[in-house]
């Protein structure tokens, strides 16, 4: 693909040196006053004067290729790049994710194999994060107290990877929502009021932390922060016992009226997910009522291409230096230079 040009016209430049020779020597012409014989005519000056041409059109040829290069580069030649996505202001959405003691326990079902809320967890987001693209995404984690793990960002592969790096007992063995709420609103409230968005995620009920979660909904509200609340555990899950296995509710903590409450106060919606299918539902269901923007914006990079013929032209001066510093008299008669060796 041939470069394109910044400065194209930079080539009308091209007859200067020409236009500059001709009015010096229309300046500097003298006539002479003297005339002397030439001697051309001697068989031992021939080669003299078919180098003292080789070495002045080389010359000229080196200083044409050093103006030419020096030219190219001034015009700044560039060349485009692929076209690349630039991430969209969308929206401000803060995950903020239960680490209580209380999210290790197997009672979901993935393929076939039982495994931990958390994991579960995992899995979904690891579906859902990626979607968020033209969003800010933000992450939260909370158990005795709430702690900010990313700040908003378009990252969105940082951002999965610190959800995955999650352990739990990370943040402590007991549940602060209203603590996480809290932080959600200090990170979001400077931003557009239209993008605020909170998904909140927990399987039992608020026992730590120093904010009520319901005062900490009314706060959120007056900062028209929307707060989407996921209650998440199965309702039932067989335990082997020293009798046999009995049945047993492992959300029997889960406190979805605080929750339903918390969503309901802030133009939220609240969900109840029972396995990890109805957890990725769930999270469907947020991306359609909160979409991402639909047409990001796009650029083309432009890549430089001066630094090649200004590394011609300073190679060509170097040449033509080189090539004029060779001692003249080997250029003129180096049949005399061999023969003066041969005599000594």
């Amino acid at each position: 693909m041939m470069p394109d040009f910044h400065w194209p016209w930079i080539f009308l430049l091209l007859p200067l040196p020409w236009v500059v020779r001709g009015l010096l020597t229309a300046i500097n012409q003298q006539t002479a006053a003297l005339r002397v014989p030439s001697l051309n005519s001697f068989p031992g000056q021939q080669t003299g004067i078919h180098r003292s041409h080789a070495m002045h059109w080389l010359s000229w040829v080196l200083l044409l290729l050093c103006w030419l290069s020096l030219l190219t580069a001034a015009a700044r030649p560039y060349r485009m790049g692929e076209v690349v996505e630039m991430p969209v202001t969308g929206r401000d959405l803060m995950l903020a994710v239960d680490l209580s003691d209380s999210m290790k326990i197997s009672d979901m079902n993935l393929n076939g194999d039982q495994v931990t809320r958390l994991s579960a967890v995992k899995q979904v987001l690891n579906d859902f994060i990626p979607r968020r693209q033209g969003d800010r995404l933000g992450l939260v984690l909370f158990g005795d107290e709430a702690y900010l793990q990313a700040p908003l960002t378009f990252d969105t592969h940082t951002v999965q990877m610190l959800m995955n790096e999650a352990q739990i007992g990370l943040a402590g063995q007991k549940t602060a929502i209203g603590d996480a709420i809290g932080l959600t609103i200090k990170r979001l409230q400077n931003n557009p009021e239209e993008s605020r968005v909170v998904i909140l995620l927990t399987d039992g009920a608020n026992t730590a932390g120093e904010i009520d979660p319901l005062k900490a909904a009314e706060l959120a509200a007056s900062y028209r922060v929307k707060i989407y609340t996921i209650g998440l555990g199965a309702e039932r899950m067989e335990v082997p016992g020293f009798f046999g296995s009995r049945t047993v509710n492992p959300s029997r903590d889960l406190d979805e009226n605080a929750l339903r409450t918390i969503a309901s106060a802030t133009g939220g919606q609240f969900f109840r997910a029972r396995n990890p299918q109805q957890l990725q539902q769930v999270y469907a269901i947020i991306d359609q009522l909160e979409p991402t923007e639909k047409d990001p914006e796009i650029y083309r990079p432009q890549q430089n291409l001066f630094y090649w013929p200004l590394a011609l032209a300073l190679l060509s001066a170097l040449l033509l230096a080189l090539w004029q510093s060779l001692p003249a008299s080997r250029l003129r008669n180096p049949q005399a230079e061999e023969a003066g060796g041969w005599n000594g």
